[in-house]
């Protein structure tokens, strides 16, 4: 499904086509090939919805990582919607825009895709057989960020109100951040990132991250931190080693 029937909002024109980025030298993981899936202007989310006796009533938007420069979208996408669908929870994928449009924060069009995403969920909640009070967001490093930023800033929509999908509310009802990347700012004592407007309303969050990763598990710590001060419910694991980028 297309998040934006008339193009998204700000594109400056095509930046070329979709594609697979991935090289034969990139590394496996867990012995297998992932895709990079960069160049995406034309957003969409995909729903995987488990079968009628299963349902759970839940649903999850899912936020592939990849450093806001591609999308990891078997990784941390295709294989988690389809380990949710068959615990019965409807599944969003998100395709999200990448790379960062230049001269905007790296986050800007991303977020705006997000909330459209679960806007269009809540909208179609019913048709979805979603229970719309039950809709959470999952991210994985940079669609971790994604998911935190959605989680902050859902008050208002950062674009034109489109159709009757952005008079719904985009707020998550809960949030599941997996080694998430750019919560804090390594050089200013690891402050939360100014997007990161944690209070009362943020939704209950989940974190998990393996301390040995590059990415720096103290975007989990300092992130929980600010969730018990908010006070938000809040539940965090953290493991001694398991890198970044598992899925």
């Amino acid at each position: 499904i297309k998040l934006w029937p008339q193009g998204a909002p700000g594109e400056p024109g095509d930046t070329g086509p979709e594609r697979d980025a991935t090289k034969p030298s990139d590394p496996l993981v867990a012995g297998k090939r992932v895709i990079r899936l960069t160049n995406v202007t034309d957003p969409t989310i995909t729903v995987y919805e488990p079968p009628r006796e299963r349902n759970s009533g839940a649903a999850v938007v899912v936020f592939p990582g990849g450093g806001y420069h591609i999308l990891a979208m078997d990784l941390e996408g295709t294989e988690v919607c389809t380990w949710l669908k068959s615990i019965g929870i409807t599944c969003v994928l998100a395709k999200y825009r990448v790379p960062a449009r230049e001269g905007r924060p790296r986050y800007a069009a991303p977020l705006q895709d997000a909330q459209r995403a679960v806007g269009l969920d809540r909208k179609n909640a019913g048709d979805w057989h979603i229970d719309p009070h039950r809709i959470g967001v999952l991210g994985f490093s940079a669609g971790g960020h994604l998911a935190a930023a959605l989680s902050n800033n859902f008050e208002e929509r950062t674009y034109p109100l489109v159709d009757d999908a952005d008079q719904t509310s985009c707020r998550p009802d809960f949030v599941l951040l997996i080694y998430p990347a750019y919560l804090v700012d390594k050089k200013n004592d690891f402050a939360l990132a100014p997007e990161m407007k944690v209070t009362e309303n943020t939704p209950p969050t989940f974190l998990v991250q393996a301390e040995n990763d590059p990415i720096g598990v103290e975007n989990s710590i300092f992130y929980y931190l600010a969730l018990k001060r908010g006070p938000v419910p809040a539940e965090m694991h953290l493991y001694a080693v398991g890198g970044h980028g598992y899925g």
